[in-house]
Order: C-alpha cells, then structure tokens, then sequence
C-alpha cells in the first residue's frame, strides 16, 4: 500500500462493489484465454517442433512472454483475492478499509517480480528490473498486448502447419504417380525433359516441405492494415509455381501415353499418305512423258522422285514403336503427319503442273466438238467454208505433236465462222462479202 495513500478520490461502497464484479469478470475471460492459447494445437506443436529461422527466433520470444503472461495473470489473481479479502471483512466497510480497497484497485498495489518494462524478455545487455509495479488496469492491458503477441505468433504458425504441409503431401502424392506413368512410357531423367523436370519438382517439394515444418513463419505473409492476432494468410507462391510446373508434365506425359496408344493407327495412315504421294508422282512422270510425245512447243516442268528422306524417318518411327520409345515417337510422328501432308500436296501440285497442257487440249477438242454440234443442229452442217476449218483443226487437235498455239487459232477460226454463219445476214452496200478470201 502506498504511503501517499490512495489515488484520487476514495471509492464508497457501491463503486467498489461495481469494481470488483468488473474486475472478477476480466479475471474469468483472462483465465479462459490464457487456458486456450495453452490448450491451442498450434502452441504444442510449437513446443515440440525442431524449429529454425525466423520461427526459432519468434517462438523463443513468446516463450518467455506466455511466461511473463502467466506471472502476471497469478500477481492480478493476487492482487483481486486481496482485494476480495478486504471487502468481505465487514458489510459496510470502514474508511480505512475503502481507503485501502482504493489502494488495490487504482493504485499501484500489484507487483511483478523479474518483469520488463515492455513484457519481452530480459535484456542480455541492459540492466534489468527486479520488480515492477502496476495498477490493475495497467496489468490488464499489458496481459492484452503479451496475449496479443502471442496468439499472433501461434496462431500464424498453425495456420502455415494446417494448410501447406497436406498440400504439398497431396501434390507428392500426384507427382509419384506421375513419376510412375512416366517411367512406363519411357520418360526418364537424362532421356527426356519432362523426366528432369520430374527429377527437380521432387527435390523442391522435399525441401519445401521441410521448410514448412521446421520455420513456418518463413511462410506467412501478414494481411496489410490487420491488427488482431493471426490476421494473413500462408503464402504459397513456390507451391502454386510446382504444382503448375507438374500440371505441365502431366500433360507431356498423357500426350505420349496417347502416342503409344493411337501409335499403330497413325503410322499406317503415315505410310498410306506417303504411299500416295508416290502415287502421284509417278502418275505425274508417266503423264510427262505423254505430254511431250503428244505436245508441241510446251514447257513441261520437271517432277522430282520421292522423298527419300520422309521415308527414312518413317522406318525410324516404326523402330521406336518397336522398342517402345515413346518419348521419341511422339514429336517425331507429329513432324512426320505435317511433313507426309505437304508431300501428297508438292505431288498433286506436279501433277496439275504437268497434264496442264493436256486439258488445254481437252479443252479445245470440247469446245471444237460443241460447236459443231450447234452448227448441225442450226442446218449448216454441209456449209464448205466451216467443213475446211473443222478439218483443219481436228487435224492439228487429233495429230501428234500438236502444236497448242496453232491448234488454238484453227479453233478460234473456226469459232468465227460458225457466227458468221448462224448471225442473221443484212445485206450491205458494195456487193456480196467473199468469205473464201479469210485467212
């Protein structure tokens, strides 16, 4: 009790009675608190991790301060019992007994031994305090902030411990299966990306997860502006990068398994585009050599053989199916399907190329053939001029080598004449026309 004697003004009966209840209150909700953040799951593992880094550090603090939390919570149990202890010496308390329940409840009445003036630990440098003191409401609020501090810290590892370590358990879990479905179709390390990759998404994983384990703090990432404990969230950055760096494996994995599913059907139908590439182009030689012994004064373009190369890459396909190479199939089929593609085009292409003069010639017969045809039908049939130019012309359309530009113009001539014929006839000035002198 203080010499000065009480602060203030003396509290009467009923102010002290409305303390004590107010004060037996904040003892229960302190006591229930302080018995949770004991009993919270969070705190035991803490107590029982091999912890490093920063989470070392911090529960090394809250350690001492969850001690300091309950050295103060046993002096503010004290302080309130004596209190209590005075009050129920009579029914109507003397003045000295309410000068000294002023005492208690507002002065400076509650000591703490080995206390800090800011609730952390002991400095290791500077001198340090044997006792301190407090009213009651200052213990109140320096219990709130070390329980503060303290749930923070429990509450953020536990959050870290809940979340990640069952994630990265679940992707460890798909990452072997992936690493076994792998194996199975020949993707190893040092054979093929996919398998390095699967190589150091492992390594990661087991050294994130011991990570999680022994400094979870490491991993927790403070939700900005938040003051109550435990206000963030685990960050989960790495995860997130190797679970889509697995995702993108897995995809790898399943486009080979379906190489080595569908292998067989796209390999004949493979060799059946080549094979009519081929086709193709010995159709085109074979029609090359019919248009230069039946066409005259025509450029004909030269058709290549096939493609030798395709063809050894084809072979090489079929030995990687057989030895159940799939990794290696896979981007090799794909090149090969665009390749054996182009190839049949490059021949159809040479093949239109080079009958090309040959449906000119088609073509000119056709139209001959035609005209006639409405000729006969109009009655000029017998007409002298349009017999000479028909002959004319089947003879140069129907002979070998035929000349496409001559046979042309005997067509045109002829073209001209049967419109001359069949165009109603007006008579003109000067005379009949003499239509033998046309060239």
């Amino acid at each position: 009790m203080s010499v000065a004697g009480p602060p203030g003004p003396v509290m009467d009966r009923d102010e002290v009675d409305r303390a004590l209840a107010r004060l037996d209150a904040e003892h229960e909700a302190i006591e229930t608190s302080l018995l949770a953040l004991q009993d919270h799951a969070g705190r035991r593992l803490l107590e029982g991790a091999a912890l490093t880094g920063v989470t070392a550090e911090r529960w090394t603090a809250t350690e001492a301060r969850i001690t300091l939390l309950w050295a103060y919570f046993d002096a503010y149990a004290g302080a309130l019992r004596t209190a209590r202890e005075v009050r129920e010496r009579r029914r109507w308390p003397s003045k000295d007994d309410l000068v000294e329940l002023t005492e208690l409840l507002r002065g400076e009445a509650v000591t703490v031994a080995g206390a800090s003036s800011s609730g952390a630990s002991p400095s290791l440098t500077g001198p340090a305090k044997l006792t301190e003191r407090f009213t009651l409401e200052e213990l109140v609020k320096r219990m709130n902030d070390l329980y503060a501090d303290s749930l923070d810290m429990v509450v953020a590892a536990d959050a870290v411990w809940s979340a990640l370590p069952a994630r990265i358990d679940l992707l460890a879990a798909e990452l072997h299966r992936t690493r076994q479905l792998a194996h199975s179709v020949g993707v190893r390390p040092g054979e093929h990306p996919s398998g390095d990759d699967l190589e150091r998404i492992t390594r990661t994983l087991t050294a994130l997860r011991e990570q999680v384990v022994s400094d979870p703090l490491a991993f927790w990432k403070r939700a900005e502006g938040s003051s109550a404990p435990g206000g963030g969230r685990p960050h989960t950055e790495r995860y997130d990068r190797e679970a889509r760096a697995l995702e993108e494996v897995r995809r790898e994995i399943e486009a080979v398994l379906t190489v080595r599913q569908d292998a067989e059907v796209r390999l004949g139908r493979l060799r059946d585009v080549l094979s009519r590439a081929d086709r193709t182009l010995a159709e085109a030689r074979s029609a090359r050599g019919e248009v230069l012994a039946k066409i005259a004064a025509s450029e004909v373009p030269a058709v290549s053989g096939p493609p030798t190369a395709l063809q050894e890459q084809l072979a090489m396909a079929s030995e990687y199916r057989r030895h159940a190479q799939w990794h290696r199939l896979s981007p090799l089929l794909e090149s090969l399907e665009q390749k054996a593609e182009d190839e049949l085009l490059r021949a159809r292409e040479s093949l239109t190329a080079v009958t090309a003069p040959l449906a000119v010639r088609a073509e000119l017969r056709g139209r001959l053939d035609a005209y006639k045809a409405k000729v006969a039908r109009l009655g000029h049939a017998e007409d002298p001029l349009l017999v000479e130019r028909y002959d004319a012309a089947r003879r140069m359309l129907w002979s070998a080598p035929c000349d496409l530009r001559v046979a042309e113009q005997a067509v045109l001539r002829y073209q001209q004449a049967a419109a001359e014929v069949l165009a109603p006839r007006v008579p003109q000035q000067g005379g009949p026309t003499d239509r033998t002198g046309e060239s």
